[in-house]
């Protein structure tokens, strides 16, 4: 397996390593974490955007107290992932006011409802990236929520939240400085800017609205920041430059839901235009994040929904696998279903080959020959990614590791 890593691994581990906070100018400080937690100087006490993560907390901590002596006046929250509220507690102080959109708590209180099942899934994908285990901590104590807007002033500095719910939260913010034309998006584009969003991830959320999503790039368009700071990586800097890095981006989502729109009026099916759909040059934009076809199928399923008028068994609890080995017993049994994998695996087709094997195995699960046509079409897809998808690569990689522990490599 190639160790290159997915540039979203690079944005995970930014603040790994010995560093102090980085003077972005204009009285902000910003400490690299798995999202950046910011310090905005007043000399009325200071505003923290973001936390950081629980376990990075206490550097978090040490390196934002170093740049001032300040009270933290108030703690500004870009939406509920525990990456950005992990620190609360050591940020939080006698008089902090800390401020949230108004579905802060119905956020949190389904991630922390499915948490047994959204750790499963993310420690499934993420666990070479996350060495550490979720720690338990507070729940942050909100005390200031908006539906649409808020503004407040402090030590001459002006600051506006506007909500954008098409982030990666239903409670997604950003925070503007008018003033200083300093835009603050948190992931309203997702962890990479300038990519492709991720409508839906796989390790579990909801769907996350494309009009929305749409919305909220054209609300910070509005605002006509010269400075845009994101919840990962470097801030941009030129107004012209960032306005047409948002517009590519818009315009690009929007040429994916338009014809994802199309292809479901002329009744193409949800297969076909996940292959089908393709950015023009100009739209190009990189698939770091979120992933085209992943937006297609979040695009119809948030309006047509899951049922996809292709079967009757689409409305009832037995699943296609039920059936999978009698199938494979009418097929003569495992060995000419994984012979015909195999072939598919050698005319390069690892999709078709991955149907049939796992076929083979719902018949007889501790099936090592199936096993390994498996591994080699995993392998396939993921030469095939180019490591570029975060979330691809880390499934595949998950399922590497376990076929080859299967086998006993």
């Amino acid at each position: 397996m190639t160790e290159s890593q997915p540039l979203n691994a690079s944005i995970i581990h930014a603040g790994a390593t010995p560093q102090e906070a980085v003077d972005l100018g204009d009285g902000i400080f910003m400490s690299r974490d798995i999202s950046n937690a910011y310090r905005v100087l007043t000399s009325e006490g200071d505003v923290l955007i973001n936390t950081g993560i629980v376990w990075s907390a206490a550097e978090n901590l040490r390196r934002l107290s170093a740049v001032s002596a300040n009270p933290v006046a108030k703690i500004i929250f870009t939406q509920s992932h525990d990456d950005h509220i992990g620190g609360w507690r050591q940020f939080n102080q006698k008089g902090t006011e800390t401020i949230a959109q108004a579905n802060f708590a119905h956020v949190r209180g389904y991630w922390t409802g499915l948490g047994a099942a959204m750790t499963r899934r993310s420690q499934y994908l993420w666990s070479r990236d996350q060495k550490r285990q979720m720690v338990e901590r507070p729940e942050p104590v909100i005390s200031t929520t908006f539906r649409d807007s808020h503004a407040f002033e402090l030590g001459g500095r002006r600051f506006e939240l506007y909500a954008t719910p098409g982030g990666e939260t239903l409670d997604s913010l950003v925070v503007f400085l008018p003033q200083e034309r300093i835009v603050f998006t948190g992931n309203l584009t997702g962890p990479i800017f300038g990519h492709v969003p991720n409508l839906y991830t796989l390790r579990g959320d909801k769907i996350r609205y494309v009009q929305w999503y749409l919305d909220g790039v054209q609300r910070v368009i509005d605002l006509k920041p010269e400075v845009l700071i994101t919840g990962h990586g470097d801030a941009l800097r030129g107004g012209a430059e960032i306005k047409r890095q948002l517009s590519t981006i818009r315009d690009a989502v929007q040429y994916i839901k338009d014809e994802t729109f199309k292809g479901m009026n002329e009744g193409v099916d949800l297969w076909t235009l996940m292959g089908r759909i393709k950015l023009p040059p100009e739209l190009a934009i990189g698939q770091g994040h979120g992933k085209l076809p992943w937006l297609v199928r979040a695009i119809w399923e948030e309006h047509l929904g899951w049922f996809r008028f292709e079967s009757s068994t689409e409305l009832y609890h037995v699943p296609p696998q039920a059936v999978s080995a009698d199938f494979v017993e009418l097929a003569g049994g495992t060995g000419p279903v994984v012979a015909r994998a195999r072939k598919y695996v050698e005319a390069q087709k690892p999709l078709e080959a991955l149907h049939l094997v796992e076929a083979a195995l719902v018949a007889e699960p501790a099936n090592i020959d199936a096993a390994k046509v498996k591994l080699a079409a995993t392998q396939i897809l993921l030469d095939r990614s180019g490591r570029e998808n975060f979330s691809e690569v880390r499934w595949l990689e998950s399922e590497i590791l376990r076929l080859n522990k299967q086998i006993g490599a």
